[in-house]
């Protein structure tokens, strides 16, 4: 249940994505959530930080081994989200919207 607390709260899963590719800075973090508060961010930061998930580096924050295996938990779940929006447009509905 404590995971599913973390990873419930605003923008942390979004910021563990963005991550999956590679270290970011947070101004770049900033940049890739539209509407993320600089506040909210931080405080994302700091959590996934002291949970293990997610470390400083020289390049700004990256994924722990802990983190980058909770993003290879994750792809499926991307997976069936690819498949979930297809059938949502192919349906004339926006997935955004739903």
């Amino acid at each position: 249940m404590a995971a599913m607390d973390l990873f419930g709260r605003r923008w942390a899963l979004r910021v563990l994505w963005e991550l999956h590719t590679g270290p970011l800075g947070a101004r770049t973090l900033l940049a890739r959530c539209e509407g993320l508060s600089s506040s909210v961010l931080y405080q994302r930061l700091r959590e996934l930080t002291a949970n293990g998930l997610i470390a400083p580096s020289a390049d700004g924050y990256e994924l722990t081994p802990l983190g980058t295996a909770l993003s290879h938990a994750l792809q499926p779940l991307d997976e069936w989200a690819v498949t979930w929006a297809q059938a949502q447009e192919q349906n004339g509905q926006d997935p955004a919207e739903a």
